[in-house]
């Protein structure tokens, strides 16, 4: 075992692309089962070594990193930390994602798989007889890829003296940016599609410009097979919904001013997204209409740029999105 505090730091460690997993195969957590440092992982044991302290009242400074070689190669990872914990507490991704492919490439082709209704409609076979095939094949056109970052540059003086805790919310708050721009991708590609001829099917309200109850139902009537688990729908929509007299119960109401989080009369999730266009209303089916295609986490490069006296950090993410069963997603025009 090599002990923590003997481990040598350098920028080769991210070539993986993960410090962290770098880090732990050189000093496992496992290790330390039972031990003070049990609970911590390969990258808080080494701020613990170098004694940073990166969130609370009594942080450190930015500077602190920087006091020796090695301990300034953990600054990118603080970084990405922070951002990732931003992008994490504004993230609604998962609440509409069915799956989550990791790719090593910018290139990336998913699968179609829509049966006709009779297919979807497992029917007796006679022994010997011919089974019903379903067809699984690669979609015609690639996943669009979006790499989405932000270059944070500041000089010297600007981040030197200043507290961790403070310069995180800064960084998190770039993860917020990102993870609601990545909504809006995925939005996008529910209601537009994702290259391949696939474009959610629409119906409209039955009176212009107004939404009711009956309109609600009959939008839900219309994922079957599927179910409508989950709305996403601009916020003059989120305020129509919550109009409508059957949220006004006592539970739903009670719910809302304790929490804000909203009951719909369908038993659906709803998302408040200012991303959806006006007048429209996304219904998915979480379980099975979109795919998400990412080359993996926040990336964080960091540099000084002497010249300048300038300290700067670029952060990026790329991702993309894919239908996976057309008819898993629809859209309601009021």
């Amino acid at each position: 075992m090599t002990a923590f505090d003997n481990i040598r730091l350098e920028k080769g460690l991210y070539a993986s692309g993960d410090f962290t997993g770098a880090l732990e195969k050189i000093d496992p957590s496992e290790n330390y089962s039972g031990t003070a440092l049990e609970g911590l992982d390969a990258y808080q044991r080494q701020l613990k070594r170098f004694n940073i302290k990166v969130s609370g009242a009594g942080s450190d400074v930015v500077d602190k990193f920087f006091k020796t070689s090695d301990s300034a190669v953990l600054f990118p990872e603080y970084v990405s930390r922070a951002v990732r914990q931003g992008m994490q507490e504004a993230n609604v991704l998962p609440r509409i994602v069915a799956s989550t492919t990791v790719i090593d490439s910018l290139d990336y082709r998913s699968i179609a798989c829509e049966p006709s209704d009779d297919e979807k409609e497992l029917k007796v076979v006679a022994e010997g007889a011919f089974i019903p095939e379903t067809s699984v094949k690669s979609k015609e056109n690639l996943v669009h890829l979006k790499k989405r970052g932000r270059s944070l540059v500041a000089s010297y003086e600007a981040v030197r003296f200043q507290r961790l805790d403070l310069f995180t919310v800064t960084l998190r708050q770039i993860g917020a940016y990102i993870a609601r721009t990545q909504l809006s991708d995925a939005v996008d590609v529910l209601i537009n599609g994702d290259g391949n001829n696939n474009a959610a099917a629409n119906t409209a309200v039955e009176s212009a410009g107004k939404l009711t109850y009956t309109d609600l139902v009959n939008f839900w009537n219309l994922f079957d097979p599927y179910e409508l688990n989950t709305i996403i729908a601009a916020p003059a929509q989120v305020a129509q919904m919550l109009g409508i007299s059957e949220f006004r119960d006592a539970a739903a109401g009670l719910n809302f001013h304790a929490t804000g989080e909203v009951i719909t009369p369908l038993g659906a999730d709803l998302i408040k997204g200012s991303c959806v266009p006006a007048g429209k209303i996304i219904g998915i089916d979480r379980s099975c209409a979109l795919e998400m295609v990412t080359t993996g986490p926040v990336s964080t490069e960091y540099d000084k740029l002497i010249d300048r006296q300038l300290e700067r950090a670029v952060i990026s993410s790329t991702a993309g999105f894919a239908r996976i069963f057309d008819s898993a997603a629809r859209t309601l025009t009021v």
